[in-house]
């Protein structure tokens, strides 16, 4: 899959509440989709800091975001079901765009395991990171039963 389609899937696959946030897609880097939110009103949190629920929010989208190029990859299709989220706030987002990337460390046949981290400026200083663990159930068959 070419990076041009790898980011037209990924942006496809971002949920209402990303795309209400404004979360988009905003390059492929190493065949991971790295996301970014602009800072506005909708993201604000006190003045010109952006919200931690926002922030949260970015982070949960791209390690999702990350977990489904790696199952495509794989060509596995499967629901995600969050199992835990756990944020660190490591310093306060001001007011320009937060860009997050997600890395899978481990793919196993029921569960994943995410890491995740958003910075502004700077890469090597995260404003936030976080680790997901997801639970991978079988895709739902529309049968109702």
């Amino acid at each position: 899959m070419s990076d041009a389609d790898l980011f037209a899937a990924v942006e496809r696959e971002l949920p209402a509440y990303a795309r209400s946030l404004g979360i988009a897609v905003d390059s492929i880097e190493g065949g991971s989709p790295i996301l970014v939110v602009p800072f506005g009103k909708i993201v604000e949190g006190r003045p010109t800091v952006f919200h931690g629920g926002a922030t949260s929010g970015l982070l949960e989208n791209a390690g999702y975001a990350a977990l489904r190029v790696e199952l495509a990859r794989a060509d596995r299709q499967q629901r995600l079901k969050p199992i835990n989220v756990t944020v660190q706030f490591l310093s306060a987002a001001k007011s320009r765009p937060t860009y997050a990337r997600g890395r899978v460390l481990r793919l196993g046949r029921r569960n994943a395991n995410i890491e995740v981290e958003a910075w502004q400026d700077d890469r090597t200083r995260p404003v936030a990171t976080a680790v997901m663990n997801v639970l991978m159930a079988a895709p739902e068959d529309g049968s109702g039963s």
